[in-house]
């Protein structure tokens, strides 16, 4: 087996023609750490491969940087992923997905994804003006403590659980 050849270079000043040492990775890795902490090299240096196209710290961290629209592009395909394991909602896509649910909403919107936009209504059966709304089943189930099947059973015959009417109101 063949050792790799490297170069040792002075990190803030990168130059391939002018290196510090030339020589086999191994041995070079131990000089470079050996060289840096004594202090006869004050300076950070990298080792890199002959004919190497070498550029300064500041534009390799430059082109590191996510292209906007790459990250846009992951985002949509995340949210599209979630979309068909099940989660219609925008709450439940941004916990799924680890987006930002204003992100999720703002992306959502922008590419027309479809959505299930409908939700629970529960409206108390003495005072109309009481209306609880969620999206989620379970959240309407948390807030007027009732289980899932009884609400769903309720919502097909427009009846009442825990003193509530309780309805499925559909996406426009």
């Amino acid at each position: 087996m063949t050792e790799t050849q490297v170069l040792v270079i002075n990190a803030d000043l990168p130059d391939i023609d002018h290196p510090l040492a030339i020589g086999p990775e191994p041995e070079m890795f131990k000089l470079a750490q050996h060289n840096y902490k004594s202090g006869e090299w004050p300076f950070p240096v990298r080792l890199v491969k002959p004919g190497t196209n070498v550029r300064s710290d500041e534009a390799y961290l430059a082109s590191m940087k996510q292209d906007p629209k790459q990250g846009e592009r992951e985002d949509i395909k995340a949210i599209r992923q979630a979309h068909k394991h099940g989660k219609h909602s925008l709450r439940q896509l941004a916990d799924s997905t680890a987006i930002e649910f204003k992100r999720v909403k703002d992306l959502v919107h922008k590419y027309s994804l479809p959505l299930n936009n409908g939700y629970w209504r529960a409206e108390k059966y003495n005072n109309p003006d009481e209306v609880i709304a969620y999206q989620t089943l379970a959240r309407l189930c948390e807030k007027i403590d009732a289980p899932e099947f009884s609400i769903r059973q309720a919502s097909m015959s427009n009846g009442v659980v825990n003193g509530y009417y309780i309805s499925w109101v559909p996406k426009v």
